[in-house]
């Protein structure tokens, strides 16, 4: 089984640029309405259009779009380098919330967030003493 985590974005483009420089990787399928990333362990990261899933769903849901730039959603990922991803997040256009810093849950965490209000952390287990 597999999981995959959908964000609602603004301008799929510009997410699906923003998200390839921060994840430095291409994604995995892009067309119109879905643009797909490979997080690894049977993870992926989609993105789609606000106005996709009010098609879809019509008006039974709230309108993402009227959320757009206040957090709504985390994406936390363990990553070997944490302070590199972290960085790579920055340079392609993150608002820096926490530079990184341990945690007292056992993680080394950098908070930013995306074009779109979304969280995103990068995080590595602290060593064990």
């Amino acid at each position: 089984m597999g999981a995959m985590f959908i964000l609602y974005v603004a301008d799929q483009d510009r997410s699906e640029a923003f998200y390839a420089k921060a994840l430095q990787q291409g994604p995995s399928l892009s067309v119109p309405g879905m643009t797909e990333f490979d997080l690894g362990g049977g993870a992926t990261l989609g993105l789609m259009p606000s106005k996709g899933i009010r098609r879809l769903l019509g008006d039974v849901l709230p309108d993402p779009e009227k959320a757009t730039g206040i957090p709504r959603a985390e994406l936390y990922l363990r990553v070997e380098d944490a302070e590199r991803q972290h960085r790579w997040a920055l340079d392609a256009g993150a608002v820096e919330l926490s530079p990184l810093a341990d945690r007292d849950w056992g993680d080394r965490a950098a908070y930013s967030m995306d074009p779109d209000g979304h969280v995103l952390v990068f995080a590595e287990p602290l060593p064990r003493t």
